[in-house]
């Protein structure tokens, strides 16, 4: 069952903030300046924007494209548009995978949003404060090890996420980012101006630009390939969904390059509001995602003004976790309200509880199921390696080959409204150096 009165975006700049909004994810405020600086600082940058500008932003265009001429959900957009080139039904697989995995991501990715929401509170509760490196451990720990407390805060993260995306896509997705993206802004820049204060800002800034092409090899290649696909939400049907929501007149290029910059610009912008706190205080840069809750946490409760600077930057991760979840559950969404009887408000919610569920059986990995394992995974990294290994980048591969090699060179054309020569530059991009690239980040994942 299909439903006319597609929604549409009721600006360029609403559609740009939600779509950067759900490439800055928690991934961003981490791991990103993390692997910069670790990886030859402003050299690994150059690296990463040409893989960005080589694979990220061909497949972002490619499925805005794709969702715009469909005007519905993944799996129908790419029904009708095979259809419409007279080829097969069966590449709507690619929109059935798309929001396949982001049913799967959400539901575990709700879990880490449901982390962030109790260290916020535990920022403004002193959780954090006087305690050692061991009693932060301990914090972290015990909130694992607590299946009610985790349910509580997923459940919690994930009626967040449910109420705004059933709120539709003017009141809903683009009142949330209306909001969300310049709060989250602002506590940057503050978190930055703080960053000013410690007397480690110079050191922060030389790790994160400071080129060393000594560290470039192989394996930050590889790593800035894999980064430059997964931070702008690809594979996921999220672009689908969103793109379908477009109208003619948006220059897809121009826009997608706008949202590179600024998802670059924040992921840039958290490693200056994070690493001088981290120099000051002689803390581990390599703990990866513990950085974040017991790392910061430690340096939190034991500096002047911590309270405020802890709040300040559990929200700051709360708002980059509800941006990225509202926009995996926008697709799952839009596929059951077009496809079955459900109204938009039904669809959020049947979708999350959906999504809700599985974060349950995530969760408990942890502690009460974790003895419960598949290929040597607990539930919650099989979920992760399933999605980030192998769903998004065939996902994303699919709707590259598609568009490049199966739909007709004239319609792309006039979509993207590309000369003779800059045509020529995206079909060599997209039927050759893009598919690669994918591959590449496959096999290297695997």
């Amino acid at each position: 069952m299909s439903k006319t009165n597609h929604a549409q975006w009721s600006s360029r700049f609403s559609f740009i903030l939600a779509a950067t909004g759900s490439a800055v994810g928690l991934g961003n405020i981490w791991k990103f300046p993390y692997m910069t600086g670790e990886s030859g600082g402003a050299a690994f940058v150059l690296v990463y924007l040409l893989c960005i500008a080589l694979i990220g932003l061909p497949i972002l265009v490619t499925e805005w494209m794709l969702g715009r001429r469909g005007q519905s959900n993944p799996v129908n957009t790419m029904a009708t548009v095979a259809e419409q080139a007279g080829k097969s039904r069966a590449w709507l697989l690619v929109g059935v995978a798309g929001v396949l995995g982001a049913f799967l991501i959400l539901s575990f990715y709700s879990v880490i949003g449901g982390w962030s929401l109790y260290y916020t509170l535990g920022s403004v509760t002193g959780d954090f404060s006087g305690q050692d490196a061991d009693g932060i451990g301990a914090l972290f720990n015990g909130m694992l090890a607590n299946p009610g407390l985790l349910l509580l805060w997923h459940s919690i993260f994930m009626l967040l996420v449910i109420g705004i995306v059933a709120r539709g896509v003017t009141k809903g997705l683009e009142g949330a980012v209306n909001v969300l993206m310049p709060a989250l802004a602002l506590l940057l820049v503050i978190l930055i101006g703080y960053g000013m204060t410690t007397g480690h800002f110079g050191q922060a800034v030389e790790f994160l630009f400071s080129p060393d092409w000594s560290k470039l090899n192989g394996g930050t290649v590889l790593a800035a390939l894999g980064h430059a696909f997964f931070t702008l939400s690809l594979g996921m049907g999220i672009m689908l969904a969103y793109g379908s929501y477009l109208g003619k007149e948006v220059n897809l290029i121009k826009t997608a390059r706008t949202v590179v910059i600024m998802d670059t610009v924040i992921a840039l912008g958290a490693g200056l509001a994070i690493f001088p706190i981290v120099f000051a205080n002689d803390l581990d840069l390599a703990s990866g995602p513990s950085l974040i809750f017991v790392t910061l946490p430690l340096a939190f409760g034991n500096m002047g003004g911590g309270t405020i600077l802890g709040l300040m930057f559990f929200l700051l991760l709360t708002f980059a976790a509800l941006t990225s979840a509202i926009s995996l559950l926008e697709p799952v969404t839009e596929f059951l309200e077009e496809r079955t009887p459900l109204s938009r408000a039904a669809s959020a919610i049947v979708a999350g509880i959906g999504a809700w569920a599985l974060g349950i059986a995530a969760l408990l990995s942890f502690n009460d199921w974790s003895s419960l394992t598949l290929f040597g995974l607990g539930i919650f990294d099989l979920l992760d390696k399933l999605t980030s290994k192998f769903m998004l980048p065939l996902t994303g591969l699919g709707a590259i080959i598609f568009a490049a090699w199966v739909l007709d060179k004239d319609v792309v054309r006039e979509e993207l409204g590309l000369s003779a020569n800059g045509f020529k530059v995206w079909n060599l991009v997209t039927r050759f150096v893009a598919p690669i690239g994918v591959l590449v980040v496959f096999f290297a994942s695997l």
